[in-house]
């Protein structure tokens, strides 16, 4: 992940915090959830504000969270009252593996280079038959805003990313608003994909 779009977060981080920590997110979990056993292990990957982490803990589940920026990493072990681990996607490396992996809104900052290695990694920290959610910006390009960097996928763009991945499978994919009241004209790529 690019230095500048972690210090964007450093920076940023109260006023991140504030404006995503209680956006609604029930659409989204809702198919990741179902493929989870009550109690199941998530990994929440670039955790953010740790709203996500917060609702899996609140039913149920053991939650790992990380995230690159450090003060975000502050923010969600408060707000998650546990320790969230201060790591990037490149130095992913974890002893344990997971039933789900949730990662929301945080892989679109992976340039388009390193992505298909980063994802690969993340699978490994799945079980067999585990299931890995993962969202972007819809749309095919790449783009610098506020000095973070974003990666914007589709279907097509999604399928040639994850085709010499052979362990996942893809089990749903839809296109969302954003939920943010400001920014329903953004569209969003979702993805659940199952390791085999």
């Amino acid at each position: 992940m690019e230095s500048s779009t972690i210090q964007y977060y450093n920076k940023n981080a109260q006023t991140y915090f504030e404006s995503t920590v209680s956006l609604d997110m029930g659409k989204l979990y809702e198919p990741f959830l179902q493929h989870l056993k009550p109690g199941a292990k998530i990994l929440d990957a670039g955790c953010g504000s740790g709203r996500d982490s917060l609702f899996f803990k609140n039913h149920g589940f053991q939650v790992t969270a990380f995230d690159a920026s450090e003060e975000m990493v502050k923010l969600a072990s408060q707000l998650l009252g546990q320790r969230v681990l201060h790591l990037s996607f490149e130095d992913l490396d974890l002893p344990e593996t997971y039933d789900g992996i949730w990662a929301c809104a945080s892989l679109l900052h992976v340039k388009r280079a390193e992505l298909r290695n980063v994802i690969a990694r993340l699978t490994q920290h799945l079980n067999t038959g585990g299931m890995l959610y993962m969202s972007f910006k819809y749309g095919g390009g790449e783009y610098w805003k506020d000095g973070r960097y974003f990666h914007c996928l589709d279907e097509i763009g999604l399928h040639k990313t994850i085709e010499r991945i052979p362990e996942l499978k893809v089990a749903q994919l839809f296109v969302s608003i954003d939920v943010r009241s400001d920014r329903t004209e953004e569209r969003w790529l979702n993805a659940y994909l199952v390791r085999g």
